[in-house]
């Protein structure tokens, strides 16, 4: 019943700015909601968490500092902003929504999203 839809992504020099925005179409109420990521070749990446109430935020190692993840709930989407990216940023990016806990494991999500591209020239 929920369904993520992603948006955002694009192509952008190394050091620009994306914002990437997701969208529910059901109801997310109580939960948690995550980023992930899968560049060329690679497993899929934790990159951030934020939990229901917007009282914790969770940001994987490469990406802390450089990235702030967002929700408005009145309008049921979450965010990442993305700052100061480089090309090994190069991945699709996948929203995700589950229980309300912070956790970097793809198996604590229940709905995904399909993603949206993001391209980071040198």
């Amino acid at each position: 019943q929920v369904q993520l839809v992603e948006s955002g992504g694009g192509l952008v020099q190394a050091g620009g700015s994306l914002r990437l925005s997701c969208a529910a179409s059901g109801s997310t109420f109580g939960s948690a909601m995550a980023w992930f990521r899968q560049g060329p070749g690679k497993e899929r990446d934790f990159v951030a968490a934020i939990n229901w109430l917007a009282t914790a935020t969770l940001y994987g190692d490469s990406e802390k500092g450089r990235f702030t993840i967002s929700r408005d709930n009145t309008r049921n989407t979450v965010y990442l902003q993305m700052t100061a990216l480089k090309p090994q940023d190069t991945a699709v990016y996948l929203c995700a929504a589950g229980r309300n806990v912070l956790a970097r494991d793809a198996g604590n999500y229940d709905y995904w999203g399909q993603g949206t591209q993001v391209t980071v020239s040198s």
